[in-house]
This record gives C-alpha cells, structure tokens and sequence, in this order.
C-alpha cells in the first residue's frame, strides 16, 4: 500500500509502498480517508516523544478518520507500532473507532480532534472546570490553542483571556470568543505585567498550556504575587517554547496551586476515548471553526518541515 515512510529519526518522511497491516482479533481494517500532521506526530516521527516505539521503518500517523469494511464512516486511532495513520489502509482496535456526525466532513473531523480533545480532556478531565470559571491559554495562535479558545467558551467560561506570538492569529482570537488578547512578543516585564493586569479584572481559575518555558515562568511568577489563597488549576499540555522551567518553591507554598499534566500517560486510554466521543458529538451539534490545508498524501515530504501558520495540514491518501 502506499504511506509515508520513517527510515531515520533524523529524516523527515518519504512517500514509497509498505506492506499492508495484519488484522488481528478484535480489530479492523479501516481504509483511510483524511489524517492531520499534529505536533506529536513530528515529535513521535523523531523518536522524541515519551510514547516512541523506537521501531524503523515506520509510518507516521496518530490518527485518522476512515470507513471500516462495511462503510461505517469512523474516527480511529491506536495502531501497533510500525503502522501509523499516513497511509491508505490501518488496522486497530474496533473500540478505538468513533461513529462520525454526517454534519461533519472527513478533513475537518481529522484535524480537530488531537487539538480539540487537549483542551476539551483538560477542562473536564483533569482540571473538573466548571461553567462560569475564567480560563487563560497560554499559546493560544497554535491550531490546538484556537480551539481551547472555542471549547472554553462552549464549556461556559465566564473569561477567557489567549495568549500567543503570531500577531495575525491573535488579531482573530475575540471573534473565537477571546475577551482579552495579549502578546508575548513584549519582554519579559511587558508580559509579566499584561498578565497582572488580567488577575486584577477578576482572577484567573485555569491555566492552559501549551508552551511551557519562559511564558510558564512569566505566568508562574503573577501566580506567586497575585494568588495567595486562591485556587488556580495549572494545566500543562504543550512545551513549545521550551522543556524545562524553573519554579521556585515559594510559589507552590504560598499560592493555591495545582500543577498536573494533561495528555497520553496521565489519562486512561478509555478516558481520553471518552473526551473525544464528547467533544466530536459537541462538534456535530455545533461545528468549531478551523482552518485547514488538504494535500495529497504523496506531498508528505515536501509539507513536513512547512513552517507552522495557524493552519492544521490534513493528508488524503
């Protein structure tokens, strides 16, 4: 069949034929439709990430939507390595498949859920918000942090305030429902006191983010000054600007602070499964917007090193 191929973690992927995927006792065969380059893949293409096999050669993929044999059209994940999502046919589990609402299209369903079950698992799953809480993110013009704008605000955030860099996505976020946007281009001291500004209109309950690095430390050190006795659930998902932080101790004696993860390892397989049957049904009620790049699958090589712009690229193979 055709994929693209990871024979290096040094290189990027290569479109060329592999052999087909064994279906194995309670699984099944899905013949792939539309599947998304989400920042994982990459991570898990280069050995990277903490979820790598470590098997070469391999198909990149996470995710994907497809029909199984008798034309159900399915959102499915959870391949056995060497199989990945970029190619034309995956085997997996049958309880790893998700009915699709016929308001939505193959292209879009496969975009948004790796980034919209982030925000969506956050919110419910680990940080138990409730309506009328307010909710920062911190890297809020990535594709992911468009959409935690979205599900914030679907989920009855009282205030969300979006944080990024790239001043032509931020200039967008309010009408995603965004009540404040500030910049992190500013220095250090601008950003440390844009974020003040927003804990005197009212607090902050949730942080969600998806940069870590020098913004976590930057909203870390308004935590420390700004929320004593307050309770602020501080959810970490992404570590684009950087891996390591540093958290002086003081910070977590003195505040209301609860730090916890939110992705693969720190949530059930059957509880991250369960976020996104919620989230993609919220979205065939009421579809999130999102901005998408179709390629042809054969174009993996040249699309893989593209520089991010706001935008989700989505493969058909």
């Amino acid at each position: 069949m055709n994929a693209a191929i990871i024979d290096s973690f040094e290189s990027s992927p290569r479109f060329g034929n592999f052999a087909d995927p064994a279906v194995g006792t309670d699984e099944v065969l899905v013949t792939v439709s539309a599947t998304a380059l989400h920042p994982i893949v990459k991570s898990l293409a280069r050995g990277a990430h903490y979820l790598s096999a470590g098997m070469l050669p391999m198909i990149p993929g996470l995710d994907g939507v497809g029909r199984l044999e008798d034309g159900t059209r399915v959102y499915f994940g959870l391949m056995k390595p060497p199989y990945g999502t970029f190619a034309e046919r995956c085997a997996t589990a049958r309880i790893m498949c998700l009915p699709i609402p016929d308001a939505l299209d193959d292209n879009t369903v496969a975009a948004m859920m790796n980034p919209g079950m982030s925000s969506w698992g956050a919110l419910t799953g680990r940080a138990q918000f409730v309506a009328g809480e307010s909710v920062l993110i911190l890297g809020a013009t990535g594709v992911a942090g468009q959409l935690a704008v979205q599900v914030a605000r679907r989920l009855g955030a009282r205030r969300v305030v979006a944080v990024g860099r790239n001043p032509v996505v931020l200039a967008k976020l309010t009408h995603l429902g965004a009540d404040s946007v500030l910049s992190l281009r500013p220095d250090a001291k601008e950003v440390v006191a844009a974020l003040a500004d927003e804990w005197d209109r009212g607090g902050i309950d949730v942080v969600l983010d998806y940069v870590w690095g020098a913004p976590a430390e930057q909203t870390l050190q308004v935590i420390a000054e700004k929320a004593a006795g307050s309770r602020i659930r501080y959810v970490q998902i992404g570590a684009m600007a950087g891996d390591n932080i540093s958290l002086p101790a003081a910070v977590l004696r003195s505040t209301g602070l609860e730090l916890m993860g939110s992705g693969f390892g720190s949530v059930s397989m059957s509880k991250i499964f369960e976020s996104l049957a919620q989230f993609l049904q919220a979205a065939g009620k009421e579809p999130f917007s999102m901005e998408l790049d179709p390629l042809p699958l054969r174009e993996v090589a040249r699309a893989w090193n593209e520089p991010s712009t706001g935008r989700r690229v989505v493969f058909r193979p």
